[in-house]
């Protein structure tokens, strides 16, 4: 038998400072961000400022680098720091969440939904069918946030949002997709364009005028681009593209502008066709229709006020 002597002299393995990091320094990073300065986030939290400061440092200490980049102008996440604040925000949902689960106040009738959306839904449906639910169920709480459909599923596969609202068939297996609401892109220009006259244009007309695209992700710029290279041959390279921008209000507003012309959904400018601002142009053999889908993870557990949300979604139109 060995027997193993002198183990006082054997090296200590070295201990995991990422376990010294609290859920309180979590939140002080997270008002740090969100207020952009250390004085705006004391106030905020009721904390004195070197009280502020000091926690920021035991968690850049416990993380082993450094986390918030400070400057003249005010602050900024290193990209270790940005990696830290979106696991943060996840964690604090997850403790809002557990808190809900085990308290299941008012029947399961109430609680907080935490919502990702793409531009179009988020901005011109959401708020619609927010009110709704709101009529029906007082109690509920819906949290958006809004990014491009790429985005918006990767927020539900990682856990930091609940449910999403996207611009495209979904094709991951661990996700549930409800088809929801109809869509129609147009073709949008100014009243009084030259080509506001005709109800629709050919491909060498578009190609003719200044033109605005969305970003890479959206799922709008995806669907154009699908509809130009199969049914018409041709890809953006053959327009004249002037401004790529962030979402479907900036493109509008270009448009109203007189910067160019665009391909957006109906739903974006259902307000200024009414008022004569806008008019709607199809693309000669081009039809671009999509669905919007709602979106959630399949192991995610439904609460009741979860399935009211669901529930009224299906059965809501935009049209009404």
């Amino acid at each position: 038998m060995i027997i193993a002597r002198n183990c006082g002299n054997l090296p200590r393995m070295s201990r995991d400072k990422f376990m010294d990091i609290t859920i309180q320094q979590l939140e002080v990073l997270m008002a740090l961000v969100e207020a952009g300065s250390f004085t705006r986030a004391a106030a905020r939290l009721s904390l004195s400022q070197p009280s502020l400061t000091k926690h920021i440092h035991n968690l850049e200490e416990a993380a082993g680098t450094r986390l918030v980049n400070r400057g003249p102008t005010g602050i900024s996440l290193m990209p270790e720091g940005q990696i830290v604040y979106d696991y943060a925000k996840r964690v604090i949902r997850l403790r809002e969440d557990a808190k809900e689960r085990v308290a299941r106040r008012k029947a399961h009738e109430s609680g907080h939904i935490y919502v990702s959306a793409s531009t179009i839904p988020a901005t011109y449906i959401l708020p619609h069918l927010i009110s709704r639910l709101k009529q029906a169920h007082p109690a509920i709480q819906v949290h958006t946030q809004m990014h491009d459909s790429e985005e918006t599923l990767q927020t539900i596969l990682n856990d930091q949002a609940e449910m999403g609202f996207i611009g495209k068939e979904p094709m991951n297996k661990r996700l549930v997709a409800h088809r929801l609401w109809k869509d129609h892109l147009v073709l949008a220009v100014p009243f009084g364009h030259p080509l506001a006259k005709h109800r629709s244009t050919r491909t060498e007309e578009l190609a003719k005028v200044p033109f605005i695209i969305r970003e890479k992700g959206s799922a709008t710029r995806d669907l154009m681009e699908e509809c130009l290279q199969k049914q018409l041959g041709i890809s953006l390279t053959s327009l004249n593209v002037i401004s790529e921008m962030g979402s479907s209000e900036a493109v509008k507003e270009a448009i109203l502008a007189g910067l160019g012309v665009s391909i957006i959904s109906t739903f974006a400018i259902k307000r200024e066709l009414s008022q004569g601002l806008l008019v709607a142009l199809s693309i000669s053999n081009c039809n671009m229709e999509r669905y919007f889908y709602l979106i959630y993870k399949k192991q995610f557990p439904l609460m009741v006020y979860h399935k009211h949300f669901l529930e009224i979604a299906k059965r809501y139109s935009p049209s009404q």
